[in-house]
C-alpha cells in the first residue's frame, strides 16, 4: 500500500497533468457530466413525485376509510363489482348506528358525469350528496366560506360547496361565496371552496360539488344509485379497527354468508400506492438506463484518455521507477488521476443539473400554471450530490484501472528507452 506522502505525492502530479491538458480533460469529462445531471435529475424526479404523492394524501385523509361497490384503485375482477349489490342508504344509516369506533360515519352518493353552469358557461364535474360531517374531514376542509350545516342539510336547502377547480374555472377573478350555480336547472348558493386537493395523479377531485344529502335526492333521487360509505378513524393507527369493525358489520348488514367473499370494497388511499411506485419504478428504470449508457461512454473516453496518457508519460514512468517510485505508487497516480477526471465531472453537471431543475420549476408553476409543481423543490437536495460524486469516483478508478495496471507495469530499462 502506497505511503501518505506518496498519495500526496500522486495527487499533486495528476492535478499537475490535468492542469497542463486542461481542454483535454474537460473534453473527456462530458460523458460523466451528462450521466451525473441525469443521476441528479433522476433524484430530483422521483423526490418531487414523492412530496406530491405525500401532499395529495394528506389532503385527502390518512385516517379515512371508503365502503363502496367499486374498488377504486381498480383491483379484482369488474365484471364481479359490476354484479354487486348497490349500497343504499338505509345500508349506510345502519352501518352509522352500528359502528363504535370510528369518529364520523359519513355517506356519500354521486352524479357522476354532471354538470354546473354560471350564465351561460357550464363545466362538467362530479356532484357530490352527503352530509355536514364530511366538512370535519381533509377531504372537506374549506379555504373560503364554510361546509353546509346541519340545519341547511336537515331541510334540503340549496347550498353548495364547490372544489378548488370549479371555484378557478367559474370564479377566477373573484371570491364565488353567496354566488349562485345552476346544478340540474336549479340555483343553488355557494356556501364554500373546498381546498386544493389533487395534485398530479388526482386533480380530478377537484372537478367535485358538495350538496346536502337530501337536496340530492330531490334533484337526482336515490333510486339505482349506490352510495358510498366514508369512515373516519381519526388517526392512523386506528384504521385497522375501524377496517375490521366495519367490515364485520357491513357484512351482517348486507347477509353476506360467512363462507363467501365480501360484496364490498374497502378503499384507502394506502390502495394508490401501487399507483405510485408504479411511476417511481417506471422513472427509475428509464433514468438509470440512461445514466448506465453515458457513464458507460464517459468510461470509454477516460480509458483511452488515460492510455494516452500512459503513452505520452512512458518515460517519466521510467525515470520515476529508475530512482526507486514502487508499483503501487505508480498505480495510485493513474488511479487518482482518472478518479479526479470523473469529479471535475460532476463538480461540473450539478450546477448544471440546478439549473435545470430551478427553470423546470420556474416555467411549470409560473408559465404552465401547473398547480403540482408548487409542492416540488426548485433545489436539488445535497445529498445527491454526494451521490454523484460517490458514483464518479468509483466510475473514474474502474475507468482507469487496466491504464493504470498498464502503467505500474512497465519495465523501467524499456521506458527510458522511449521518446
Amino acid at each position: 500500500m502506497p505511503r501518505l506522502s506518496e498519495v500526496q505525492e500522486s495527487f499533486r502530479i495528476a492535478v499537475t497533468s490535468l492542469r497542463v491538458n486542461l481542454m483535454r480533460s474537460i473534453l473527456t469529462t462530458a460523458g460523466v457530466v451528462v450521466g451525473v445531471v441525469l443521476v441528479v435529475l433522476m433524484g430530483w424526479t422521483i423526490g418531487g413525485l414523492d412530496a406530491v404523492w405525500e401532499k395529495t394524501i394528506s389532503i385527502i385523509g390518512k385516517d379515512m376509510i371508503y365502503i363502496d361497490k367499486w374498488n377504486w384503485a381498480g383491483g379484482g375482477n369488474w365484471r364481479m363489482m359490476e354484479a354487486r349489490k348497490d349500497i343504499t342508504l338505509e345500508q349506510a344509516e345502519a352501518l352509522s348506528m352500528r359502528m363504535e369506533s370510528a369518529e364520523e360515519t359519513i355517506p356519500i352518493t354521486r352524479k357522476w358525469g354532471g354538470s354546473v353552469s354560471v350564465g351561460n358557461t357550464s363545466l362538467r364535474c362530479s356532484i357530490m350528496g352527503t352530509t355536514t360531517a364530511y366538512g370535519s374531514t381533509s377531504a372537506g376542509t374549506t379555504e373560503e366560506g364554510r361546509f353546509f350545516n346541519e340545519v341547511e342539510e336537515r331541510e334540503a336547502e340549496k347550498v353548495v360547496v364547490v372544489g378548488y377547480n370549479i371555484k378557478k374555472n367559474l370564479f377566477p377573478d373573484e371570491s364565488p361565496i353567496g354566488k349562485y350555480l345552476k346544478i340540474a336547472g336549479v340555483p343553488y348558493r355557494i356556501v364554500g371552496v373546498v381546498e386544493k386537493r389533487g395534485f398530479l395523479f388526482m386533480d380530478f377531485i377537484d372537478n367535485q360539488v358538495f350538496i346536502p344529502l337530501y337536496a340530492f335526492r330531490s334533484s337526482f333521487g336515490f333510486f339505482d344509485r349506490s352510495f358510498s360509505v366514508g369512515l373516519k378513524a381519526g388517526s392512523e393507527r386506528m384504521l385497522d379497527i375501524v377496517r375490521d369493525e366495519a367490515v364485520g358489520h357491513m357484512r351482517s348488514i348486507r347477509n353476506v354468508p360467512p363462507a363467501d367473499p365480501d360484496d364490498f370494497s374497502i378503499n384507502e388511499m394506502k390502495a394508490f400506492d401501487q399507483q405510485a411506485k408504479n411511476i417511481r419504478l417506471g422513472i427509475w428504470v428509464v433514468g438509470m438506463g440512461l445514466t448506465i449508457l453515458a457513464f458507460i461512454v464517459g468510461s470509454i473516453g477516460i480509458m483511452n484518455i488515460m492510455y494516452v496518457s500512459v503513452t505520452e508519460r512512458t518515460k517519466e514512468i521510467g525515470i520515476r521507477k529508475a530512482i526507486g517510485a514502487r508499483r503501487s505508487s505508480i498505480l495510485s497516480q493513474f488511479l487518482i488521476e482518472s478518479a479526479m477526471l470523473c469529479v471535475a465531472g460532476a463538480l461540473i453537471a450539478f450546477p448544471i443539473a440546478q439549473v435545470i431543475v430551478g427553470s423546470a420549476q420556474y416555467l411549470a408553476v409560473h408559465v404552465f400554471e401547473q398547480d403540482w409543481a408548487s409542492v416540488v423543490s426548485p433545489l436539488v437536495p445535497f445529498d445527491l450530490l454526494g451521490i454523484a460524486v460517490g458514483v464518479s469516483i468509483l466510475v473514474g478508478l474502474l475507468a482507469g484501472l487496466f491504464p493504470a495496471i498498464k502503467a505500474s507495469g512497465l519495465d523501467p530499462v524499456e521506458a527510458l528507452r522511449s521518446e
